[in-house]
C-alpha cells in the first residue's frame, strides 16, 4: 500500500481515513507513537474538512526526500477557505465554537506543515511526518 485517497463526506469516512492512514505508516515503520501522531492528524484534518467545507479528500502516500522516508497526509477541499491563516494557526483561535486546537495541534504533531487557504478557494494542509 503506496497511498490511500479517501473521500469525506460523513464521520465514518473520518473514520475510514484515520484507519486506513494508520495501517499506512506502521506498514512503512513508523513506531506506535508515531503513527498515532498521523493517525491524529489525519482525523483532525478530516473533521476540519467536515466542518468547514462538508465535503474533501484525505490523501496519504509514503515520500522521499534526499536521504529520508516518511508519511504525508493532504487535505484538500474545496470550501470556504481560510480568510487569516496566521490567525487561524494561533491555538485557541476558532470560527467554529470548538477549542481552536486542530490545525496548531496538528503543526505540532507532524515534522512539517504547510497551508494553503484564501477565501473562497478552499484549503490545501499538507503535513509530514519522517521516519526517525
Amino acid at each position: 500500500m503506496d497511498d490511500v485517497s479517501v473521500t469525506i463526506r460523513s464521520d465514518a469516512d473520518v473514520v475510514a481515513a484515520r484507519g486506513m492512514g494508520r495501517s499506512l505508516a506502521e506498514d512503512y515503520g513508523f513506531g506506535m507513537t508515531d503513527v498515532t501522531m498521523i493517525a491524529t492528524a489525519i482525523s483532525e484534518l478530516a473533521r476540519n474538512i467536515l466542518k468547514y467545507a462538508h465535503e474533501g479528500e484525505i490523501v496519504v502516500e509514503t515520500v522521499q526526500r534526499n536521504s529520508r522516508s516518511g508519511v504525508s497526509v493532504v487535505a484538500r477541499d474545496d470550501g470556504p477557505g481560510i480568510a487569516d491563516v496566521g490567525l487561524a494557526m494561533q491555538d485557541g483561535f476558532s470560527t467554529a465554537d470548538s477549542l481552536g486546537l486542530g490545525l496548531p495541534g496538528t503543526r505540532r504533531l507532524m515534522d512539517e506543515f504547510e497551508i494553503v487557504s484564501s477565501p473562497g478557494a478552499g484549503t490545501i494542509v499538507t503535513a509530514i511526518k519522517w521516519l526517525r
